[in-house]
């Protein structure tokens, strides 16, 4: 990370910066108008397990509070998975620029319509599967984490399995062009610590407001390319 701004700037990379900032502010807006849409049907739907007559307004409007909570909850993950997915297409630009720099190959860099459609295609697909897992893991440790001292250790797999899942999507912009799908998710559960220390960089970028979403994607994604490239050059898999 520390070398992904003198990259930025070495290489010219600026302009990729505000298109995950466009993409991710209207993810952004689409996932607020769900919750502002949805806290209260699913306030509602909680509420009515509230078997009492007494604290029932109390209990439906922290059920209406609780929905919302949930629905910008998940749609958090959805954001970050979204905007990752979505980017593909400008960000392995952005990968592949960093990648011939640093080993002084010519890639292919046509950047044509079937290309980008690719890049999309994979991105959905790999941004997909790690969202569905990573609430199938999320959810249970946030319910868990209601228990006292155990959410210590909720509290710490949550920063890893969220860490994980973003730097898996960001390492994936590199991968793309040597792995198929099967042998991407096998080399980064193989190389679990780049792709969670990326990703924890990720989120704390993210956490800046308004210039972590222009900031976090392309950094990250700069950053996971010098690191995916060591990493599959000690492979032997270049």
């Amino acid at each position: 990370y520390g070398q992904a701004f003198e990259l930025a700037g070495k290489l010219k990379l600026w302009k990729y910066f505000f298109i995950p900032a466009i993409i991710g502010l209207l993810v952004g807006i689409l996932i607020m108008v769900a919750a502002w849409f949805l806290s209260e049907p699913i306030g509602q739907k909680i509420a009515s397990y509230w078997p009492f007559d007494f604290w029932k307004e109390t209990m439906m409007s922290f059920s209406i509070f609780l929905g919302g909570a949930f629905v910008i909850l998940v749609g958090a993950m959805i954001f970050k998975h979204a905007v990752m997915a979505f980017s593909a297409p400008f960000m392995t630009p952005v990968s592949e620029k960093i990648e011939m720099h640093i080993t002084g190959k010519s890639l292919d860099q046509t950047d044509t319509s079937a290309e980008y459609i690719a890049a999309l295609v994979r991105g959905i697909r790999i941004n997909s599967r790690n969202l569905i897992l990573e609430l199938l893991i999320t959810l249970p440790l946030i319910i868990l984490s209601i228990i006292p001292l155990i959410n210590v250790v909720t509290g710490v797999l949550l920063i890893y399995v969220q860490s994980y899942y973003a730097g898996f999507g960001n390492m994936d912009y590199t991968l793309e062009r040597y792995c198929n799908y099967s042998d991407t998710t096998k080399f980064v559960r193989n190389n679990k610590g780049t792709a969670v220390g990326n990703g924890f960089i990720f989120h704390l970028l993210l956490a800046i407001p308004i210039f972590g979403i222009i900031l976090a994607l392309p950094l990250s994604t700069i950053a996971a390319t010098t690191e995916t490239l060591k990493k599959l050059k000690s492979a032997k898999s270049i």
